[in-house]
């Protein structure tokens, strides 16, 4: 049961890393669409900028689960 919970874990932690790296990228892309540089923000700003980011991608993530579990029940969905 332990190597379950730990791989489980494992799973979780890549999961996260990817989200992290994910946001951190469209942070930064969001930052020099608006003209500025990202080390010219402080640190707070840019944790709450990739903090901003990392919410959107989760809620696409669970829209996307949502449309993909209706697909699969072979039901369609308009939004």
């Amino acid at each position: 049961m332990n190597a379950i919970k730990q791989r489980y874990e494992t799973l979780i932690d890549k999961y996260r890393v990817r989200l992290r790296d994910k946001a951190i990228s469209r942070a930064r892309a969001r930052i020099y669409a608006s003209g500025k540089e990202p080390e010219a923000l402080s640190e707070v700003a840019l944790e709450a900028v990739v903090k901003d980011e990392e919410d959107k991608l989760v809620s696409e993530l669970k829209s996307k689960g949502i449309y993909a579990l209706l697909a699969a029940l072979g039901l369609s969905f308009w939004v």
